[in-house]
């Protein structure tokens, strides 16, 4: 904000004066707080530091002892440094004693070795420091009118860190207390060289106090947090020549970094009760998987920064999908819960990879692996641990694997299959096995083909009679009575136990399915078929997975 002595020097008021510096040359970063005119000795109690003293030695000490004490005392109250007009007291140079205690003290002395009006001086350096101030102002101002109007729209924290480092052009990074980065804005730097080796570096980045730059590595550093519970530091990166002429960052960048952190502790407060940051993260990149939404190399770094490497590793796609059909407040709180529960169950197992809810009814996960041999073995250790973490409020999901690959350009494919063999299996009730394609048989088959109109037309062919009877009669569940009669394989007494209906009822009811699908129910190639129509028909009802906003 204010200039330094070498920067007055530099002003064509100055300049005209022919300056010349006779001691402390090496201090001329100190900067300038204000100009004082004075022709008497004593004038040191009436200083507060950084001020640059204009004199013409008129009322100075006559006496050598007066000199250095006077030189002393300047020095003492910290000014920044002493400039004397010659022609009036002393006219080849200043006194060599003056010099010599200058030296001695470290204060910039210099001559002026032609008349000049101080007023020219003062004014000069006076507009230099009030519009360095006014500049200050206006940039403190928009730094807050930008955070503000963050924080009224409720921004992601990867908004507030680039607004941060547009406003600084210089690299923010946000991570949490584990030295993970949750968001970073590179500022148009290499994001690589930035975020490689990231844990290691931030560690050594330790300043005193919550809001410090560490001179060692260039960062200034903030904590991130409200009520006493700091959860990350955010950091911005200071080049050396935008620091002030001691060595600090200028107040604008730090009134900056502490606007964001705030707006970033208010914004995580507001969604208390939504995702964690870092489960955010994990959410958008595993959606840029899926939907291409980001380069795949962007994915990969982001990735790793967060603490899972994606690079050279047996990849592996996986959901854990609610078997339960529910209504929407039911399924948000299960849904919920699940991610805990997978998230739980990874930490346990000691398993790397990206986690997140997909649609309302799964949650995935990009299972990253040492090579294929170790994929089913972590497989089933995620298993075991998943029943662990949920034994005391067991939840009916299916668990599905797509097929490993060995490329992140690759993970979307085994996602996707992932996804399909949940939903094929989602009437499975293997709950001790990790569903892979082949385990789901001809229901995966079918899932697969349910956007084909030749299956819809079979599915209408075979049971378009009994679901045209189904919504004229809803309560006698006709439809139930066929579902349990095939999947007990034709056998009437567990098929009438599974619907709680009493043989003969069973048997009444059976007679009427009959002559509304006009079949043989005794008939074993009737059964089949109609089987693999209501196979087809799940297939064919099961909603696509509704996208969450990331």
């Amino acid at each position: 904000m204010f200039p330094t002595v070498h920067e007055v020097l530099a002003l064509a008021p100055v300049r005209h004066g022919g300056p010349r510096v006779v001691a402390a040359e090496e201090n001329l970063d100190r900067p300038v707080r204000w100009v004082h005119v004075t022709e008497v000795p004593d004038i040191a109690s009436l200083l507060r530091g950084g001020e640059l003293v204009l004199t013409t030695g008129i009322g100075l000490p006559a006496d050598d002892a007066g000199l250095r004490a006077f030189i002393a005392d300047l020095t003492e109250v910290g000014v920044a440094g002493l400039v004397v007009e010659l022609g009036r007291r002393y006219h080849g140079g200043v006194p060599r004693v003056m010099v010599a205690a200058a030296r001695r003290h470290g204060l910039p002395l210099v001559e002026l070795r032609r008349a000049t009006p101080f007023v020219l001086i003062t004014e000069a350096v006076h507009a230099l420091i009030v519009d360095a101030q006014l500049a200050e102002l206006r940039a403190t101002e928009e730094i807050h009118q930008r955070f503000t109007e963050l924080s009224v729209e409720g921004a992601e924290a990867s908004e507030v860190v680039r607004q941060a480092a547009d406003l600084a052009g210089v690299p923010v990074v946000l991570e949490n207390l584990s030295r993970r980065v949750l968001a970073y804005d590179s500022a148009g730097e290499s994001a690589r060289l930035l975020l490689d080796g990231w844990e290691q570096h931030s560690r050594r980045i330790q300043p005193a106090g919550r809001t410090a730059y560490h001179a060692d590595t260039g960062w200034l550093v903030t904590m991130v947090g409200a009520r006493g519970q700091d959860w990350g530091r955010l950091l911005l990166r200071c080049p050396p020549d935008g620091l002030t002429a001691t060595g600090e960052p200028p107040t604008r960048l730090s009134i900056l970094l502490e606007r964001a952190a705030s707006t970033l502790a208010l914004g995580r407060l507001i969604r208390r009760d939504a995702d964690g940051l870092e489960r955010q993260i994990h959410r958008t990149l595993l959606t840029a998987l899926l939907d291409g939404s980001q380069p795949v190399d962007e994915v990969a770094m982001r990735s790793r920064a967060l603490g899972v490497g994606l690079d050279r590793r047996h990849l592996v796609g996986m959901v854990v999908r609610l078997r339960a059909e529910d209504d929407a407040e039911v399924i948000q709180t299960r849904l919920r819960d699940l991610a805990e529960a997978v998230g739980l169950a990874l930490r346990e197992a000691r398993l790397a990879g990206l986690t997140s809810a997909l649609d309302d009814q799964s949650v995935g996960v990009l299972l990253a692996v040492r090579d294929a041999a170790a994929s089913d073995p972590a497989l089933a250790g995620f298993l075991a641990a998943l029943h662990r973490v949920r034994r005391s409020e067991p939840l009916p999901v299916v668990v599905a694997a797509g097929s490993g690959v060995d490329s992140i350009r690759e993970a979307r494919r085994s996602l996707i299959e992932a996804r399909q063999v949940a939903e094929a299996g989602r009437r499975d009730r293997r709950a001790d096995q990790v569903l892979r394609l082949p385990d789901v048989g001809l229901a995966g088959l079918l899932h697969l083909l349910r956007e084909e109109p030749r299956l819809q037309v079979f599915v209408e062919r075979e049971l378009g009679a009994l679901l045209a009877y189904e919504a004229g009669h809803p309560r006698e569940q006709m439809l139930a009575t066929l579902r349990a009669y095939l999947d007990h394989g034709r056998n009437k007494s567990a098929a009438a136990g599974a619907v709680h209906l009493s043989r003969p009822a069973f048997y009444e009811r059976l007679t009427r399915l009959g002559r509304i699908l006009d079949v043989d129910l005794d008939s074993v190639q009737s059964c089949l078929s109609l089987h693999v129509a209501l196979l087809a028909l799940d297939a064919v009802r099961a909603r696509p997975p509704e996208r969450r906003q990331v």
